[in-house]
């Protein structure tokens, strides 16, 4: 059976990502690691600015097998499938389908699309869901006009096993949420689930995500975003597919300008990625009459700063098993859903350019203290 491939990626479990798995994993399975505080490092390494505030840190894929357990009884390391509840119905996860249109058809959605060996298909549904990322082929088909645009930067990200890290970075990382601002540069840190999404302490892992700034129309982001085999991706550099020669002066790059607790982690994970930060939002996420829908990345792309990307995806959810339950009526659910994605696109770009381009509280106190 073919499985989306895990990218190694470490997830913040806000609120509403925690309410939908309390409220729908039937493996009841924990899910997070806490971190205990916010810290932010100078130059130095050394600890400049605590908050105290505790947050839960999960990782993709341990998200991914959970939904697949209780949705089609994947089975996998990570989890029990959970028994099948009576009159429940049976999900199918088709994989290689590709929308090519769709038809408003009365009472029902009309779908045509390509299936996995090329052939045309097409099936008909009571409520159709546009859950297909920031380049969501579905939303493409009512507004080709809104499309994601590059934001000026990517984020590097990788992690390393906490059992093979540095003391330093141990002693700085391990349940802490961990930050380092600069001009023109931002990194941060936290633990996340193991292999098979293990929680136990020396078994998880340490993840980082590091913001660097690449022209659009520059010769490094067209570097560093051709592979191995000479292929340019768009948005998302695998994992296993960086140059070696990229990797190596990213490397040097680290240790000259981060604190060397996070220059030990960047230097350490074998097989960091690159994600190009993007923005896209859609005008509205409601068609047919509300017999399509756009949930999460489809109806709007956060910038990973807000940490709310998952959070998003649980919201819309939730708000959605009240519609369908009549707790709350379909005009509502586009308002509060629409309203979420405007105030959080709005802020994780507000925080990126502060980030990226103008000046962090954080980086200017290093400043000051230099002065």
């Amino acid at each position: 059976m073919p499985l989306l491939h895990n990218q190694g990626a470490g997830v913040v479990a806000g609120g509403d990502t925690q309410a939908f798995f309390n409220t729908f994993d039937a493996t009841k399975r924990p899910i997070a690691v806490t971190s205990k505080l916010r810290q932010y490092l100078d130059e130095e390494g050394q600890v400049i600015h605590v908050e105290r505030l505790a947050q839960k840190m999960t990782s993709w894929d341990l998200l991914y097998y959970l939904l697949r357990a209780n949705f089609d009884g994947v089975k996998s390391d990570y989890c029990n499938v959970p028994k099948p509840i009576e009159g429940e119905g049976k999900g199918l996860y088709e994989y290689g389908h590709l929308v090519k249109n769709v038809r408003d058809a009365g009472q029902h959605v009309e779908v045509e699309y390509e299936g996995r060996a090329g052939n045309p298909e097409k099936t008909t549904a009571d409520l159709v869901i546009g859950a297909d990322g920031p380049s969501s082929s579905l939303r493409n088909l009512f507004l080709p006009e809104v499309q994601r645009k590059y934001a000026g930067y990517v984020a590097w990200r990788g992690t390393v096993p906490e059992s093979e890290a540095t003391d330093v970075a141990q002693k700085t990382f391990v349940e802490t949420f961990t930050f380092f601002h600069a001009p023109g540069t931002q990194i941060l840190s936290y633990v996340i689930p193991g292999e098979n999404g293990s929680l136990e302490p020396g078994k998880r892992l340490i993840n980082w995500v590091w913001y660097c700034n690449y022209p659009e129309d520059s010769n490094d982001f067209k570097e560093l975003m051709t592979d191995s085999d000479g292929k340019y991706h768009h948005i998302t550099l695998p994992i296993g597919k960086m140059r070696k020669d990229i990797l190596e002066r990213q490397r040097e790059y680290a240790r000259k300008v981060l604190p060397r607790q996070f220059a030990d982690i960047v230097c350490d994970s074998k097989q960091p990625f690159i994600q190009a930060i993007t923005d896209v939002i859609s005008p509205q996420n409601s068609f047919f009459d509300g017999k399509l829908l756009l949930i999460g990345d489809a109806l709007a792309g956060f910038r990973p700063h807000t940490a709310a990307s998952t959070s998003q995806a649980a919201f819309d959810s939730l708000k959605l098993y009240e519609m369908m339950n009549g707790e709350i009526s379909s005009k509502q659910w586009e308002e509060e859903t629409m309203e979420y994605a405007r105030q959080m696109q709005k802020k994780g770009v507000s925080m990126g350019q502060r980030s990226q381009f103008g000046g962090h509280p954080l980086a200017q106190m290093q400043d000051m203290a230099r002065s």
